[in-house]
């Protein structure tokens, strides 16, 4: 423990006697004061008069269909992954309303989380409980949340299927208590491997990765080998029925690189611009890929989305969402709310001093789907697609001013066909390694 320099001085008697007298409300602060611990912050500090600019009219927006709905759970970074991959399924085979099994992807997610901490216990076992690695994983065996490392590896190894090939469950819907005791089962599991030799923790490991398969399936169902599936029109017309596996319908209908064919750039200035960092341990698989970016200025960030969005291709983003967020409108935007006139005291930090000072991080992801430029082709506003229902937000999604987008997004994946060549070169250098435990970095 850090000792505390108890030089300086504590709260007297004679400050609080200072403050209390300079506090005293009278006239407006006074009113200001009733109305804002009887109705709320948010509500007073709310601009009445803040439209959206252009409305909600977007010059280039991806085609999509079907809002989806995470409910309570984590795993936006699964919905947006697939929301994005269905995009561009519904764009190149004319469907309709469709979704893609997040159920069937989160059983495989968790089976890899599973194994990558016990394997992960495995190797650092010879290393004292409070070492700082072994006690992160002791902390975080495992959680429903993650980043598009998941998306890419996981569907690689394992394909994807449609929503009614693998519905979702109650507990993949409402994943704490699922989540808690499978934590909690891993830690136990954890103990015993670190007692055993390495012979011994080898083999059983695979018998706890059975008792987690069989614990998934209780609670998210059982993945299926196969299934058959009828791909229908955006009119409701049949087109066929067949039989896929999950590895065949992704070949077949996705058929992307997703590991080496996207990279994820990240906006974070409180660190070095155009260079590329990597997070120890952050990745879905044990031998998958840990979570990489390249760090870039917004207006890199901005070009290759716009690039993007006109050729209708939908992308992974992460960002503060509650900041600014109207969610009666859907509308994201520093002048939603005026708490500086409401409170009388201004709160000027810049995106790198919140950064540093963990006043603002990125806390979900979503699915950029439209942008709004002017004439001189300069975005005016973004929309992206949710996962919190088609109620929420504007229709399910939210409109975000331009000024907020740069204020407040964080991470973006893109396709690289439409990343410059010089960014790409950028992306194939020795990464600085982060360690697991930034806190920047936590999964969303």
């Amino acid at each position: 423990m850090v000792a505390l320099c108890a030089c300086g001085q504590g709260i007297t008697q004679d400050d609080l006697k200072e403050w209390r007298e300079a506090a005293v409300l009278t006239g407006p602060e006074r009113a200001i004061a009733n109305a804002v611990q009887t109705t709320g912050l948010d509500a007073m500090a709310q601009a009445m008069q803040n439209p959206i600019p252009g409305g909600t009219y977007f010059s280039h927006e991806v085609p999509s269909e079907g809002i989806t709905d995470q409910e309570n759970s984590g795993r936006c970074w699964l919905f947006t992954g697939l929301n994005v991959l269905r995009a561009r399924m519904i764009k190149d085979y004319d469907l309709g309303e469709f979704t893609l099994s997040q159920a069937y992807v989160f059983f495989y997610d968790q089976l890899e989380k599973s194994n990558l901490f016990l394997q992960s216990i495995i190797d650092t076992k010879d290393r004292a409980m409070d070492d700082r690695l072994v006690d992160w994983l002791f902390k975080n065996p495992l959680s429903d949340g993650g980043q598009f490392t998941g998306i890419s590896d996981l569907i690689s190894k394992y394909g994807v299927c449609p929503s009614e090939a693998m519905p979702e469950t109650a507990s993949a819907n409402d994943t704490p208590v699922y989540s808690r005791l499978l934590a909690a089962k891993l830690r136990e599991f954890g103990l015993k491997l670190r007692a055993m030799s390495d012979a011994e923790a080898d083999e059983a490991k695979k018998e706890m990765l059975g008792e987690v398969y069989r614990l998934l399936c209780i609670c998210l169902g059982t993945p299926p080998e196969t299934f058959t599936w009828t791909r229908t029109y955006s009119t409701g017309a049949p087109m066929d029925t067949r039989e896929y596996t999950p590895l065949s319908f992704y070949e077949e209908y996705i058929g992307k690189d997703l590991v080496s064919g996207y990279l994820m750039f990240m906006n974070d200035p409180s660190r070095p611009y155009y260079k590329t960092y990597q997070i120890d341990l952050d990745r879905h698989v044990y031998d998958g890929h840990n979570w990489t970016f390249v760090n870039v200025p917004m207006d890199e960030i901005k070009a290759m989305a716009i690039e993007s969005i006109k050729d209708s291709t939908a992308l992974y983003m992460s960002c503060d969402v509650s900041k600014f967020y109207n969610s009666t409108t859907g509308y994201s935007d520093p002048a939603n709310y005026d708490y500086a006139t409401l409170l009388g005291t201004d709160f000027p930090m810049t995106k790198e001093e919140r950064i540093k000072t963990f006043a603002s991080s990125s806390t979900h992801a979503m699915t950029l789907v439209a942008v709004d430029l002017d004439k001189d082709g300069t975005p005016r506003k973004w929309k992206v697609e949710n996962s919190w229902g088609p109620r929420a937000g504007y229709r399910g999604h939210i409109i975000m001013s331009d000024e907020w987008f740069e204020g407040y997004l964080f991470r973006l994946v893109v396709e690289k066909k439409y990343v410059p060549s010089r960014l790409i070169k950028l992306s194939e250098k020795e990464p600085t390694v982060l360690p697991a435990w930034d806190p920047l970095f936590a999964g969303e």
